[in-house]
């Protein structure tokens, strides 16, 4: 079951957070068309955040036409994004990656920022 992880110090809005992990386990194959997100309850008993919060995540996900809430059952995964499982080689490779340059001392803003920009130079004028 998908775990969300809010980071407070972000700045990124706690239900964008919740938005975006699903997004991320949905490119990832880890959440599949049928699987049930956790309860509203559930996430609020582990992340102690408002129930509010996670239904507003819930409705985004549902107007995006991702998942769908079943009355008195929950809410499921209606579709799945792109095709990057999480057990590719080019996880693993990235995973490396990432371990050399924390080995080098680059924090994890300046991971991100470098990330960034070959993103942008590889996928730059892709929408």
């Amino acid at each position: 079951m998908l775990a969300y992880r809010i980071d407070r110090r972000s700045g990124v809005a706690t239900y964008l957070q919740i938005v975006q992990q699903t997004h991320q386990a949905l490119r990832m194959g880890l959440l599949k068309p049928g699987d049930r997100l956790p309860t509203a309850r559930e996430v609020v008993e582990a992340t102690a955040i408002n129930p509010n919060t996670v239904l507003k995540a819930y409705r985004e996900l549902e107007r995006e036409g991702l998942v769908e809430a079943r009355r008195g059952l929950g809410t499921f995964v209606r579709a799945t994004l792109g095709t990057a499982p999480a057990d590719s080689p080019l996880r693993g490779e990235l995973a490396d990656w990432t371990r050399r340059a924390r080995a080098e001392g680059l924090e994890r803003d300046d991971v991100a920022a470098l990330f960034t920009s070959v993103l942008t130079e590889f996928f730059e004028g892709d929408a």
